[in-house]
């Protein structure tokens, strides 16, 4: 689910505010958790303060988060539902009530200087480990095809977290606890030939690198990017690097090298901040 927002939808009683529902509305009639997230962003970029009345703030639960874990990096496609496991340790007081049909909490992760914030379709689930702490476990869903992510999103996000009881509109939001890489997903080919080869005759390997476009939902070649050529031989399972080339104006390779004996070539790519390493799956030349 995309949420697109200033830096202020997920700070402070903005996003406190944004969360919240009319105090009449029941507890069994109240909006969904995804809903719920989303009022956080549609009243953050109309400039409201939220749904209730300015003397009227909705108040902190007092709810606390601690020892958030998620993946350093995150590899996103063009088309397919990606998700990303968070856990957490929840602190609460009476006022919040593990599992009750009134409350729920759940990760989310953000980027300041896009606005981009995306959070999960559904609520953790948690397990209570005393009267007042629980260990909990939530997603992130990122759907690319859906327009989640633009390419500027790609980089360092942050992570954190909210609890939020719907018939109150009362939330605690918690951020800076963590940080994850959402990087626009890499693909590398190989094809080195003629196959077979006279040992001591050139070889010569091409190949291309892209990585997805999130605005047009397809691969595009990755420029002016440094990828190395490596070889094994039949017999052993380490790649050795022969040479380093750059990809053309079109995320395209090519080079040669002599055919030495049996073996597998492949383009390396290191990766970065954005774009996530790739190695190609190794082409077999068999040499005479």
């Amino acid at each position: 689910m995309r949420i697109r927002a200033t830096v202020a939808a997920v700070t402070g009683a903005l996003a406190l505010s944004a969360l919240a529902v009319p105090a009449a509305q029941a507890a069994d009639s109240a909006p969904s958790y995804k809903a719920a997230v989303a009022k956080v962003h549609s009243h953050a970029t109309s400039g409201k303060n939220g749904l209730r009345a300015a003397t009227d703030e909705p108040a902190d639960l007092g709810v606390t988060f601690s020892n958030l874990k998620i993946a350093s990096a995150i590899k996103v496609g063009t088309t397919n539902h990606v998700t990303a496991t968070v856990t957490y340790t929840m602190t609460h007081g009476d006022n919040y009530v593990v599992g009750g049909d009134d409350f729920d909490n759940g990760p989310y992760i953000y980027k300041p200087s896009t606005g981009g914030f995306l959070a999960g379709e559904n609520p953790s689930t948690c397990t209570a480990t005393s009267a007042t702490t629980a260990n909990c476990k939530g997603l992130v869903d990122i759907y690319p095809a859906e327009g989640d992510l633009l390419n500027i999103d790609a980089g360092t996000w942050k992570a954190g977290a909210l609890a939020l009881q719907y018939s109150t509109g009362d939330a605690s939001v918690a951020e800076g606890l963590g940080t994850t890489k959402v990087q626009r997903n890499s693909k590398l080919t190989v094809n080195a030939s003629p196959e077979p080869v006279r040992k001591g005759a050139t070889i010569t390997v091409t190949g291309k690198l892209t990585r997805a476009n999130w605005e047009d939902n397809k691969y595009h070649g990755y420029t002016s990017q440094s990828v190395k050529l490596q070889y094994r031989k039949k017999s052993s399972s380490t790649y050795t690097t022969l040479k380093t080339i750059t990809t053309n104006s079109t995320g395209s390779l090519k080079t040669t090298t002599k055919a030495t004996a049996d073996g597998y070539y492949r383009f390396a790519y290191a990766g970065g901040t954005t774009t996530p390493a790739v190695n190609a799956t190794g082409d077999y030349v068999d040499v005479k």
